[in-house]
């Protein structure tokens, strides 16, 4: 933590000295599937986080042309070698002189010039002060979703977005899979009428923390882990860190169990709202807006977690009946209107008009890894920009909001407020105090 609070305090991200291109040891012009990329027009990755979803999103990368990848960072040492390793070997296929620089603190990597843009995959409660500080060191982002930890710091990544002329992608692939952007044509045409409701499969809330401790591994830093969280209940637990512990480097247990913990995520309402809430807003002519009430599943007889738009619309969580035949559980989304019915997920859409969804694609066209890429080159928003990722993370954290209140919450998009509602505007979920020495850049309550 001392080391960590000088390098914080001294470089505030402003004037970050350079290493510049000289830890590179590419050539001076390569190619990628026989194309040719000059110096000038190659685009070079750091990575920080970089567990299952790091590791993912860098080959996601890795598949774009004109990509270079020269640095990772992370708290564990295992998960630093194993990316070294791995990036090494695509150098080298590649016929690349192999070199991949690895940090433990994420500072260090924003401090090189030669780097252009960070992809961040680390648990959410480090998503917007690493995104925030890649932005005040002019590097662009490939941001995992959700957006955020909390409301206050969406908004504040969103004004160090525009206040540092950055581009920025939420990681909700869904945007660019053709299926979705299918549903979402159709629903905003008016193919299914005038939309009543909308019901959305994603899951359960988060709940209190209660692992058991576990003594902290020699390769991990966990008070770095931890970094701004004020939750004293919170302790190491293989589960919220998983082990490399086998000749593949893949880790051993659950995917992340940190998700599912009210001081350490925002549950499967988080997770899934991400991608589901967002293509319910997209679909609606909703983004950057949102519902306007919150209501609990069980407040005063209400069956389902229920959502209200000013315009009447009712977005409701709920297992959707007779959903998908070979799986009526699956996660999704089915929108209901005045002329037909629209059933999505991924790999799947259906309507009440077959006719309107046959022969719809699955999957993207172009990936959404490169859609990014192309808007580094071209510096127009991407599919997923930052606002889109803040109004879907706004409803994620509402719905938690009014979960743990037990009760209906009121929310204004347009002023980002609760009006008089004191109790929600001091829960955890619209802002927290981070602990010393750290503080949210662009971010006045």
């Amino acid at each position: 933590m001392e080391k960590q609070t000088k390098k914080m305090n001294r470089r505030e991200f402003l004037g970050l000295s350079a290493l510049g291109l000289a830890s590179l040891t590419i050539l001076p012009s390569w190619s990628v599937n026989g194309q040719k990329y000059a110096p000038s027009d190659r685009i070079v990755f750091g990575f920080i986080g970089l567990g299952r979803q790091g590791m993912s999103d860098f080959y996601s990368a890795s598949n774009c042309p004109g990509i270079q990848i020269v640095a990772g960072c992370d708290v564990d040492a295992l998960k630093r070698e194993r990316f070294m390793k791995r990036v090494t070997e695509w150098q080298k296929k590649a016929g690349w002189n192999p070199r991949c620089d690895t940090y433990e603190f994420y500072e260090e990597l924003l401090d090189r010039k030669d780097i252009d843009v960070v992809s961040i995959a680390t648990p959410d409660h480090w998503h917007a002060l690493a995104a925030i500080h890649a932005c005040q060191a002019s590097k662009d982002v490939y941001l995992q979703k959700p957006l955020t930890y909390t409301i206050s710091e969406s908004i504040a990544l969103v004004r160090a977005v525009r206040a540092n002329d950055r581009v920025l992608q939420v990681g909700s692939q869904q945007r660019s899979d053709r299926e979705f952007q299918r549903a979402i044509e159709l629903v905003r045409a008016g193919a299914i009428g005038h939309i009543e409701s909308v019901q959305v499969h994603i899951g359960e809330p988060p709940k209190p923390f209660d692992l058991p401790e576990v003594p902290v591994p020699p390769y991990l830093n966990f008070n770095a882990w931890m970094g701004p969280l004020t939750s004293p209940n919170v302790h190491y637990h293989p589960d919220m860190c998983p082990p490399i512990d086998n000749p593949e480097m893949e880790e051993k247990g659950p995917w992340a169990v940190w998700r599912y913990y009210r001081e350490t995520g925002n549950g499967l309402t988080g997770d899934w709202g991400a991608h589901h809430y967002d293509i319910t807003q997209a679909a609606l002519g909703m983004d950057g807006s949102g519902p306007v009430e919150y209501i609990p599943a069980g407040y005063n007889g209400t069956k389902y977690c229920t959502m209200k738009y000013a315009d009447g619309t009712v977005v409701t969580e709920q297992v959707i009946e007779n959903f998908r035949k070979d799986n009526p559980n699956e996660l999704g989304i089915k929108f209901i209107g005045t002329k037909g019915w629209l059933k999505v997920a991924r790999g799947y859409i259906e309507c009440s008009d077959p006719s309107l969804v046959k022969d719809t694609p699955m999957g993207a066209e172009v990936s959404h890894m490169q859609n990014f890429v192309n808007c580094i080159r071209s510096r127009r928003n991407p599919i997923a920009p930052v606002e889109v990722g803040c109004s879907t993370n706004i409803m994620c954290c509402l719905n938690n909001i009014a979960h743990e209140l037990g009760r209906p919450v009121k929310w204004d998009p347009a002023t980002l407020s609760f009006g008089d509602d004191e109790e929600a505007a001091n829960h955890r979920l619209y802002y927290y105090k981070y602990r010393n020495p750290y503080t949210l850049p662009y971010w006045d309550k």
